[in-house]
């Protein structure tokens, strides 16, 4: 599913014009995104947790040389599905 057949399925679920949908899931991923940037949590109880992850740094191999490389730390977005969310896709 992408970004117009989610506004599309929301605006008919929510009995909303396909503009409005598309307003609210704008938002949606607006206040995720800036949650996420400050280090916050976003829990949606059932459905799950948006957070960020600290990756260590490692080494890696380049592909094309197959020199080793570094792969320096870095913060990552990650989903953790909730129990409902995992029930609901058995």
């Amino acid at each position: 599913m992408n970004k117009k057949e989610l506004v599309d399925a929301f605006a008919k679920k929510a009995s909303v014009t396909k503009k409005e949908a598309e307003t609210y899931v704008d938002a949606f991923v607006e206040v995720v995104s800036e949650a996420l940037s400050k280090g916050e949590e976003v829990k949606l109880v059932g459905f799950g947790t948006f957070k960020v992850q600290e990756r260590a740094a490692r080494k890696g191999v380049n592909p094309q040389t197959g020199k080793p490389l570094k792969i320096p730390a870095k913060k990552v977005p990650k989903f953790v599905p909730g129990k409902e969310l995992k029930d609901a896709v058995k």
